[in-house]
């Protein structure tokens, strides 16, 4: 079980800067892959699940994401943000990658897509 108060602010990092003149990837790309990473304990994708509450990508191509899990009790919860900088990096135009894990505000069933509660029973 993770500690919030140990891991608030825990970062994965992953990728290597562009090319020089390489164009940065779009913020549909990120988002397309950052929706093949799943929470372990309910059967959809951590950006419909309202997981992600940032996500910026600068002129260079880096990407930094802000998440949250559904609760820190899960035990595969510290690898989650690895597997999100993970897929992140797999995309066209993206350079390095940072993943940070908060815990405020707490996660919340109303955070997720309308796809996710339809898909949930929760509509």
């Amino acid at each position: 079980m993770l500690d919030p108060a140990r891991t608030e602010g825990m970062t994965a990092r992953a990728g290597s800067r562009l090319a020089a003149g390489e164009a940065p990837a779009p913020r549909e790309a990120v988002v397309e892959a950052v929706r093949k990473v799943y929470d372990p304990e309910i059967p959809l994708n951590v950006y419909d699940l309202g997981l992600i509450y940032e996500l910026d990508i600068n002129s260079a191509g880096d990407v930094y994401v802000v998440m949250t899990l559904t609760a820190p009790s899960c035990p595969v919860a510290g690898e989650i943000p690895k597997m999100v900088a993970e897929a992140i990096t797999g995309t066209a135009g993206v350079g390095t990658v940072s993943v940070t894990l908060t815990w405020t505000p707490p996660w919340s069933p109303e955070k997720m897509s309308e796809d996710a509660r339809l898909a949930l029973g929760l509509c």
